[in-house]
């Protein structure tokens, strides 16, 4: 069994972006700019955000946090997204999620300029990663697919399920799985709540991705030997022995599933890493001009 750092992997790509990015500046080019919106004080939210401005400062980004109250109207925060799009100075931007329940999350994404959106969430972005045309691709699939060419899994015909049907990561990751070439070319199926034979259609996998939010969900009798698990899972079990009061568990049983497996990503420090280098390497590719030429 062989563990998927995650963390590593993520460490290394910030240096490799770095690099890059010094060389724009001794260039003369300016920095990459990244901005994030942040509405209210969700705690998860803003233990996301606070690792995406320290990731900025790893990597040489310049970064903006833009602090809005969880009262902002719909209109005022879509006012605000059209400020950032017209900045030329702001190559990209997020605006986190969750948001309050009084403004539309689909209203915003679709305000978000597609050559700034970094997440990966606007239509424009998503139509082009289904059809393959240069685009940003959501940040937890794409470090995914990072994490499984950086630690040469075989994907090439294999079976892969993937648990969860989600705009965010389920959707997108199938997409990417099913494409032409590497990492990829893999025979794909998408279980969701409606699955009929759940266990059996896993058991059959080459490779499982679990994105459901269920702590523990898969278990060893759903995963076959020699299979490659990738967990995405990150939900905040109460744990009085931690000083947070919570622990993070993955949607998969670790302990019971890690011996049967040729590989597997552990929770923290798997996929969680990824997606924000991921975030980052958008925000290159965006100061650029890689995608929008």
């Amino acid at each position: 069994m062989q563990l998927i750092d995650g963390k590593k992997t993520a460490d290394d790509i910030k240096r490799e972006i770095a690099m890059e990015v010094e060389a724009m500046v001794a260039d003369g080019l300016r920095r990459p700019h990244l901005a994030a919106i942040l509405v209210g004080h969700d705690g998860g939210s803003e233990t996301y955000v606070a690792n995406k401005v320290k990731a900025c400062e790893v990597c040489g980004f310049t970064s903006t946090l833009i602090r809005k109250e969880d009262d902002i109207t719909e209109d005022e925060l879509l006012a605000e997204i059209d400020r950032l799009n017209k900045n030329p100075e702001i190559d990209g931007f997020i605006v986190q999620l969750p948001l309050p329940k009084h403004i539309s999350e689909q209203r915003v994404i679709e305000a978000i300029d597609p050559r700034k959106d970094v997440d990966g969430f606007h239509p424009v972005n998503v139509g082009r990663m289904s059809i393959g045309l240069p685009c940003f691709l959501p940040a937890t699939p794409s470090g995914i697919m990072e994490l499984l060419k950086r630690y040469d899994v075989p994907t090439r015909g294999m079976r892969c399920v993937v648990l969860g049907r989600s705009n965010i990561v389920g959707k997108p990751m199938a997409t990417l799985m099913m494409q032409k070439g590497y990492p990829g070319d893999a025979t794909v199926t998408v279980c969701h709540s409606a699955t009929k034979n759940l266990e059996a259609i896993c058991a059959e996998a080459d490779i499982v991705i679990a994105a459901l939010g269920v702590p523990g969900f898969v278990k060893a009798s759903m995963v076959k030997e020699g299979a490659t698990v990738i967990d995405v899972g990150t939900t905040r079990v109460p744990d009085s022995s931690r000083k947070s009061g919570f622990r993070l568990s993955g949607d998969v049983d670790f302990e019971n599933v890690a011996p049967k497996c040729a590989f597997i990503s552990p929770v923290p420090g798997g996929v969680g890493p990824m997606t924000i280098v991921s975030l980052m390497r958008n925000t290159l590719l965006a100061a650029k001009g890689e995608i929008y030429k």
